[in-house]
């Protein structure tokens, strides 16, 4: 087995986002994996030649969008050239609001659109992953984007 470098970079508010993270960090790494954290206000895209795949996730803020302390990262990210790399978006939100975990999908758009490709759809969790329900649901898109990922890293 190949020991893949998998960077996730994230940005959380209440912990929730950061509660995923760790839950991936966890199965990735009894995977064999080398997992990096590092949150998006300190991470900058043309790092991403370093890793062999890459997990980025946000909270969403108020009407569906980035936190505002995410905004340089995206904007750095859509002008960057991601083509080969591995990538998938995971994030908490709240269904009250009308357009619930769109920071998910705002950072699957931007990776796709870089040229990344996208290996398992955006996990999106309500509030914090505090259920078996939810942590199943971490783990599973951990498992796949990591087999995923293997097969086209291998």
């Amino acid at each position: 087995m190949i020991q893949m470098n998998v960077m996730i970079g994230f940005v959380s508010m209440s912990g929730n986002t950061e509660d995923i993270v760790h839950l991936l960090q966890s199965e990735l790494e009894q995977k064999g994996c080398i997992v990096h954290i590092q949150e998006l206000d300190r991470l900058y895209p043309s790092d991403f030649s370093q890793y062999d795949a890459v997990l980025l996730g946000s909270y969403t803020w108020g009407d569906g969008d980035l936190p505002y302390e995410a905004e340089d990262f995206l904007e750095d990210l859509a002008d960057s050239d991601l083509n080969g790399l591995t990538a998938a978006s995971f994030g908490s939100g709240d269904r009250d609001y009308p357009k619930y975990c769109a920071a998910v999908d705002l950072l699957e758009q931007t990776l796709q659109s870089a040229g990344a490709t996208i290996t398992a759809p955006g996990l999106k969790i309500e509030f914090d992953p505090d259920t078996p329900k939810k942590q199943a649901a971490c783990r599973l898109f951990a498992e796949e984007f990591f087999e995923r990922a293997q097969r086209l890293y291998t």
